[in-house]
């Protein structure tokens, strides 16, 4: 099998994703986003590839490649419309609640003054969020209306049509961790528990992980709200509230793992190169159904 994985700049993730990749018999090309210049029109170079792992660390870029990749007939993973939905916030929300996944409530505005409304309908504390953006940055807890006031007016003086768009969340009182699970091919394969004394529990922030066993309950949530993002590959972040139990606050298209292993005790690389070459067995015999593929991946099944 013959694999593209994409990035902009090679991490721990990506050297592993190549080593379990090639680990398992797959001929790896690193491919630099930043030096490919696409035809839309003609597959060329890229009809050597069975399948595409996307690790490319902007979402403008991720998005790209794969609708341009997706509409030259290769298969993604994740799915351009996986990026397109879990990079937005709004997205994700309005998918998780069209797949009924209990979730925070959440109000939208798009004018400064109604965003103080939308603030004071879910109550304080409420939190306030961009829409697209990662590791809890330009996350505010506002606790009245006067921090409201100043978040919302900041928001407001702020150059970028994303800025204005007001994405207000239900603030849960949560134990003073959140829930990560990594979700594989349809399969809550591992989980971590974050920890913080700030609200924010995230790694990026200085939280502090450790192993959480997958219930059954945790595995039924997150693998609903994979299959409702389209994820091949994703990390489900859990909260625990008090009055309706686990919420599925954000589902990350293309997470960091190499923190999890270790504590999990799980090989989130061999998973997920296990998963791409399942999906690029699957494509070759689609393209060549004279010569049937025999699957003997650990863990894909013989």
């Amino acid at each position: 099998m013959h694999i593209a994985l994409l990035h902009l700049r090679v991490r721990i993730e990506e050297r592993l994703l190549f080593d379990a990749l090639e680990s398992l018999g797959a001929a790896v090309d690193m491919i630099d986003l930043r030096s490919v210049v696409f035809d839309p029109a003609a597959i060329g170079q890229w009809s050597r590839f069975d399948a595409v792992l996307d690790r490319s660390l902007s979402l403008t870029s991720s998005l790209n490649a794969t609708r341009i990749l997706e509409g030259l007939g290769l298969r993604c993973v994740n799915p351009s419309h996986t990026a397109d939905v879990c990079g937005d916030k709004l997205r994700t929300t309005i998918a998780l609640e069209q797949a009924r996944i209990p979730t925070p409530s959440v109000r939208v505005a798009l004018d400064a003054e109604s965003a103080l409304q939308a603030v004071e309908q879910i109550g304080y504390p409420a939190v306030l969020k961009p829409t697209v953006g990662s590791w809890g940055r330009m996350v505010a807890r506002v606790n009245d209306r006067d921090a409201a006031e100043a978040v919302i007016e900041h928001r407001d003086q702020l150059g970028s049509a994303q800025h204005h768009v007001y994405y207000v969340q239900e603030h849960i009182a949560k134990p003073g961790r959140d829930i990560r699970v990594f979700v594989v091919g349809g399969r809550a394969i591992a989980a971590i528990v974050r920890t913080s004394e700030h609200w924010v529990t995230n790694t990026a922030r200085g939280a502090k992980a450790s192993g959480l066993t997958v219930t059954d309950e945790i595995a039924d949530l997150c693998t609903r709200s994979a299959a409702a993002v389209g994820a091949d590959v994703c990390a489900i972040d859990l909260l625990e509230c008090p009055r309706r139990g686990l919420l599925v606050n954000e589902v990350n298209h293309s997470m960091e793992f190499r923190n999890s292993i270790d504590t999990t005790g799980v090989n989130i690389p061999l998973h997920i190169a296990e998963h791409v070459m399942a999906i690029a067995c699957e494509q070759r015999a689609a393209c060549d159904p004279v010569q049937p593929v025999v699957r003997t991946i650990q863990g894909v099944g013989a």
